[in-house]
């Protein structure tokens, strides 16, 4: 897996498909999906990046 965001970098989402407490985000001009929990003010913060949306779904 590549394409980590440095520390406290905030991702512009392009997509957000949310799965209860957990969500996956593809940024605007990022071939990759970022993992991580949705927290109540919408926010995101990611723990895991996947190369493409098969992976991302399978780690889920």
């Amino acid at each position: 897996m590549t394409g980590w965001p440095a520390q406290d970098e905030r991702l512009q989402p392009e997509i957000v498909l949310g799965f209860g407490g957990l969500c996956l985000v593809k940024a605007v001009n990022d071939d990759h999906w970022y993992m991580g929990s949705l927290n109540d003010d919408g926010s995101v913060i990611c723990w895991s990046v996947y190369d493409n949306l098969y992976e991302a779904l399978r780690s889920l």
